[in-house]
This record gives C-alpha cells, sequence and structure tokens, in this order.
C-alpha cells in the first residue's frame, strides 16, 4: 500500500468513529469527506493525491469539541472554529506522518486544512470551495429546517457570506446546483 491510500485508510477509520450517521446509515463524515473530495476532484483539473487527502479532513472529528462547549453567539461560534481548524490540521498532520507522508506534504496538507492563506494558497482556496458547495447542496436545506426561527433576510446574509468565501469557478458551479425551489429563491436573492 502507498502512503497516499495508507494515510487515505487512517483518515477514514477515524471518520467511522462518528457517532452521527447520515440517512444511508454510515457515519457521517465519512461521508462529508466523500462530498469534500468529490468537489475537489471537480473543482481542480490536477487534483493531486494530497488534496483529496485534505479534502478528506475537513471535518475530522468533528464531532469531539461539540459546538455546545464554546459560548452562544456569533464570538463563540467564530472562536469554536478556529479551534476546530486548528484540531483538524493538527490531526490530519498527525495521520499524514502515519502513513509515512514526508513532512513538507502533511505540513502543506496542515496548511490548508486549519484554512491558511484564504484566497491566496489555492489548496486552502480549494477546500474552502468544496466546503460551501458541499453546504450548499447537501446542507443548507436541512439548516434552513434545524433554524426555521430565521428570518429569510438571515439566509439571505448567510448565502451572501458563504459565496464571497468561494472563488469565481466554484460561484459558477454553485449556479449549476439544483437546488429546493425555497432554497433557489434565497440564492437568488442574495445574488440580486
Amino acid at each position: 500500500m502507498d502512503i497516499y491510500a495508507k494515510a487515505r485508510e487512517l483518515i477514514d477509520a477515524a471518520h467511522t468513529a462518528d457517532p452521527k450517521h447520515a440517512p444511508d446509515g454510515r457515519p457521517a463524515e465519512l461521508v462529508y469527506a466523500e462530498r469534500m473530495e468529490a468537489w475537489v476532484a471537480r473543482l481542480v483539473p490536477e487534483t493531486t493525491p494530497l488534496l483529496r487527502l485534505a479534502a478528506r479532513c475537513q471535518h475530522l472529528e468533528r464531532w469531539i469539541v461539540p459546538r455546545t462547549t464554546f459560548p452562544e453567539g456569533k464570538a463563540g461560534y467564530l472562536t469554536w472554529r478556529r479551534s476546530l481548524y486548528v484540531k483538524q490540521a493538527a490531526r490530519a498532520k498527525e495521520f499524514l506522518r502515519q502513513a509515512g507522508v514526508p513532512v513538507p506534504e502533511a505540513d502543506e496538507v496542515a496548511t490548508w486544512v486549519a484554512k491558511t492563506g484564504l484566497k491566496t494558497n489555492p489548496g486552502t482556496q480549494a477546500l474552502e470551495d468544496a466546503a460551501c458547495l458541499v453546504f450548499l447542496e447537501n446542507e443548507i436545506a436541512a439548516f434552513a429546517v434545524q433554524h426555521a426561527e430565521y428570518p429569510a433576510e438571515k439566509f439571505v446574509d448567510i448565502i451572501k457570506k458563504t459565496w464571497r468565501k468561494m472563488s469565481p469557478p466554484a460561484q459558477q458551479a454553485a449556479l449549476g446546483l439544483k437546488l429546493p425551489p425555497a432554497i433557489a429563491a434565497l440564492v437568488r436573492s442574495a445574488l440580486a
């Protein structure tokens, strides 16, 4: 087994420990990792094994640090997210090194997963683009149901913020998504 396959095996083994499951019964983070990798492969024509591994680490062991362990509100949410980036990057690097991936490559993956250099680092941007597309394609409808108390303006604001984080090619890909009518209307409002 080559080092990238071994790293993938270690990462996916960690995903299988996710206590939350997708509708098909598989661990939710494994499903998320597959979606992330699929979007990175679509967005980056010459996707490397390293970038594919990084995509699979986007939410690595996220369930270990629940959102509820941080204060409510925007500041608490942002602090929680930043803490996750650091933890996930460290775990990704640990798994890659354990598989024999050279330090410079493992460091590069950690940089991407930690969201360092957003808008300037192509690997970091590729992960952010994929995360935004996974959110829009697979998660926003459930998010809307979970937060039914939010006014439409708040959803429009969330979509605007998501849109600003994406590169132009990712924005183009997002325009081609088949979204539920209510979500598509919110996207149109956000882009108007």
